[in-house]
C-alpha cells in the first residue's frame, strides 16, 4: 500500500490497525454487559447463578463507600505501592522488545521489512504462553511462581544478548524469545495478582489505576535506554532492562512473602479485633476484613 494516497506503507499500518482498534471499541460498548444483572446473553437461571457465585467470592469483603476512612486505607496500603514497582519493572521490557527485536533480527541478514514480518512468530509465541500461563495460574489460585518463572525465562534472554558478541547470531534469536515469552507471562500476572487482594468496588479500581498509570512509566524508561548509537549491543538498554526486571523480581517476593505472613496472622486470630468495629466501618473494611485471605 505504499504511496496510496501519498502515504508510506508504514503509515497505513497504524491507520489501519488504529482503524479497527476504533471500530472495536465501538462494537464493543453495545456488546459487552456492564453488570450480570443487565447481560442479554444469560438467561434468568445463569444470571443468578452468576450473581450468586459473585457473592459467595466476595462474602463480607466490601469497600463500597469512600469516605475518608477507606480512602486512607487506599493510600495508605503498602500492596498497591509494591505492586506498583512489579509492573514499573516487567513493563519496560514489554515496551523495550518492540526497539531491539528487528535490530537483533536484521543481523540474521534479513531486510528491514523481512524482519518486522519475522517478528510475528516471536509475539504469536508469547500470547500462547500467556494463555497457558495464565489458565495454570487460575487452577492453581497462585501468582508468585509464574512471575518468577517468566523473570527467569527473560533473564536468560538478556543474558545472551549482553554477551552477544560471545555467542551466535542464532542465540541472539532465541534470546528474543525468551525475553518477549518471560515478560509476556509476567505482566499479566502482575496485574492480576494485585486485583485479586484488592477487596471492594473502590479499592480495586483506584488500585489497579495506580498500579498501571504509575507503572507504565517504565515505557519511558525504554524509551530513552535503548540508545541508536549503541545499536546493536544495546549494553546500556539490556543492562537496565535486566535491572529492571529483577526490581520486579524483588517487588514479587516482598509482596509474597508480605501476603504469606499476613495470611497467618488471620488464621491465628490476630485480625480479630477488627470485629468490634462499628458496623458502617466494618462493612467498608475492603481485604482489610479478617475474613479476607490473599492469593499467593
Amino acid at each position: 500500500m505504499a504511496g496510496i494516497q501519498g502515504y508510506n506503507g508504514w503509515r497505513w499500518i497504524f491507520i489501519i490497525e488504529g482503524l479497527a482498534t476504533v471500530a472495536v471499541a465501538i462494537a464493543g460498548k453495545f456488546l459487552i454487559a456492564d453488570w450480570p444483572e443487565t447481560s442479554r446473553f444469560l438467561t434468568s437461571e445463569e444470571r443468578a447463578l452468576v450473581l450468586q457465585r459473585t457473592s459467595q467470592d466476595t462474602e463480607e469483603v466490601k469497600m463500597d463507600r469512600l469516605d475518608k476512612r477507606s480512602g486512607r486505607r487506599i493510600l495508605m496500603d503498602w500492596k498497591i505501592c509494591a505492586g506498583t514497582i512489579m509492573y514499573f519493572g516487567v513493563v519496560n521490557t514489554g515496551y523495550g522488545t518492540s526497539f531491539f527485536t528487528p535490530t537483533i533480527l536484521k543481523q540474521l541478514g534479513w531486510t528491514a521489512i523481512r524482519a518486522q514480518l519475522l517478528s510475528i512468530p516471536i509475539y504469536i509465541t508469547a500470547s500462547i504462553a500467556t494463555l497457558i500461563a495464565a489458565f495454570c495460574s487460575d487452577h492453581l489460585r497462585h501468582r508468585y511462581a509464574f512471575t518468577m518463572m517468566g523473570i527467569c525465562l527473560a533473564t536468560v534472554g538478556y543474558v545472551l544478548l549482553l554477551a552477544q558478541t560471545s555467542v551466535p547470531v542464532v542465540a541472539r534469536y532465541i534470546a528474543v524469545y525468551l525475553i518477549t515469552v518471560g515478560g509476556y507471562i509476567t505482566q499479566p500476572v502482575c496485574l492480576a495478582w494485585l486485583n485479586n487482594n484488592l477487596g471492594g468496588h473502590y479499592k480495586r479500581s483506584i488500585g489497579t489505576a495506580m498500579q498501571i498509570g504509575f507503572g507504565n512509566l517504565g515505557g519511558i524508561v525504554a524509551s530513552n535506554i535503548f540508545v541508536m548509537s549503541q545499536a546493536p549491543t544495546f549494553p546500556l538498554g539490556f543492562g537496565v532492562s535486566l535491572g529492571l526486571l529483577w526490581l520486579c523480581g524483588l517487588a514479587s517476593t516482598a509482596v509474597f512473602i508480605g501476603l504469606w505472613i499476613e495470611n497467618r496472622r488471620r488464621d491465628r486470630g490476630e485480625r480479630d479485633h477488627r470485629y468490634n468495629l462499628p458496623p458502617s466501618e466494618l462493612e467498608n473494611l475492603g481485604d482489610d476484613h479478617p475474613r479476607f485471605r490473599f492469593v499467593l
